[in-house]
């Protein structure tokens, strides 16, 4: 599912306007975007929580020069979804 699917998924159930929902979804993200860039974890009860996790330094190879290199510790973004939606992922979705 794309960004542009979940617009008219979201138009077509309540019977708004495309542009006002595209312009909400791209509010949300953005929203979510700059939270997490500010250091602030993002909570949707029932959902998810997009939050920082910190990956540790750690020493990588560059394998066409054969050397190491030290990988500095840095954050990055995640997704935690609750256990509401794993349980009815793993109850709906049949495995493949």
């Amino acid at each position: 599912m794309t960004k542009a699917d979940i617009v008219n998924t979201i138009s077509e159930k309540l019977g708004l306007e495309k542009g006002d929902v595209q312009a909400t979804v791209e509010s949300f993200m953005e929203e979510v975007k700059a939270s997490l860039e500010q250091g602030d974890n993002v909570y949707l009860r029932g959902f998810g929580s997009f939050i920082i996790k910190k990956r540790a330094e750690k020493t990588g190879r560059n394998i066409s020069k054969n050397t190491t290199i030290k990988i500095p510790a840095h954050n990055v973004p995640a997704f935690k979804p609750a256990k509401v939606f794993v349980e009815g992922v793993k109850g709906s979705v049949a495995v493949k």
